[in-house]
């Protein structure tokens, strides 16, 4: 039976709105993103609990695994429903060691968004991103020859809507300039807020932030005063950032990943805990 998700909706843009508690399908390959995962059929009830549960954003990208957990999306949920929407990047690959390294070129980004529709049973993206930078930082430079040649896919109807993943302004206002961009996905979190002005300044435009890495990914956020919040609401560290997110700015929106229906469900009932303005003060501490 489906419940009501923390944090209601937000519209992307006309005709696409998701709900603002969604799910990152990245843990369901393999170890590091690579490889098969250990229980396929586990990895299938994830994704039939999301769409159980309620969440309508899914944000994969066809080189987790590589085509792994695409493979298994479609294999779980497909023919997806009219409310559900797909959210892939494109911009880095897999090598053989598990590597990731960069696939911007204009051939590479074409190649990729048909593997992302060949692997998801689709004939159109809802919304592609546009991978720049590495997990944790973005990569200086000009963006215009790959976000042109995405611009380009989505003129011919392969894609709805675009998107940037682990870029500065800069690069933002670069792509702005040549097609609109519906969502940005970076690195945020209570401990690492240099996009706090990126933030306010997306939420201003009617543009969402995604941030990744809740709780500091691969190297989990030390917080003493996160530590002290959480046990005093008789919570897990993880519900109070997630819900500190959804407080930070009616733009965010989540997506933790989880390879467990009981985690999953952990997640969802988390990102709802309310938090009193005494809470809300020391958090906002951490990344002062």
């Amino acid at each position: 039976m489906t419940q009501t998700l923390p944090g209601g909706t937000f519209t992307l843009a006309d005709g696409l709105t998701v709900t603002r508690m969604g799910y990152g399908a990245m843990q369901l390959a393999g170890p590091h993103v690579f490889g098969p995962p250990a229980d396929r059929a586990a990895a299938v009830a994830v994704l039939r609990e999301v769409v159980e549960l309620g969440i309508t954003h899914i944000d994969t990208s066809d080189f987790y695994g590589p085509h792994v957990t695409n493979q298994i999306i479609r294999e779980a949920l497909h023919p997806y429903a009219e409310s559900l929407h797909l959210v892939t990047k494109v911009g880095a690959r897999r090598d053989a060691e598990g590597g990731w390294p960069r696939a911007r070129k204009p051939e590479e980004l074409r190649r990729a968004v048909h593997e992302n529709l060949e692997n998801l049973g689709l004939e159109v993206l809802d919304v592609v991103n546009l991978r720049v930078g590495g997990f944790d930082a973005p990569e200086p430079g000009s963006i215009e020859e790959p976000f042109t040649a995405l611009a380009e896919l989505r003129e011919q109807g392969l894609i709805r809507h675009l998107g940037l993943s682990t870029v500065n302004a800069e690069q933002l206002a670069e792509a702005q300039a040549i097609a609109p961009v519906v969502c940005v996905q970076n690195y945020y979190n209570l401990a690492h807020r240099v996009d706090d002005d990126l933030v306010d300044s997306l939420a201003a435009q009617g543009i969402a932030y995604v941030p990744y890495f809740p709780l500091g990914g691969f190297t989990p956020l030390q917080s003493d005063v996160l530590g002290r919040v959480a046990a005093r609401l008789g919570a897990s560290p993880l519900s109070v950032a997630l819900a500190w997110l959804l407080r930070r700015s009616p733009n965010i929106l989540l997506i933790p990943g989880t390879s467990s229906v009981a985690h999953l469900r952990e997640n969802v009932a988390g990102a709802g805990l309310d938090l009193p303005a005494d809470a809300l003060r020391e958090l906002d501490t951490i990344g002062a």
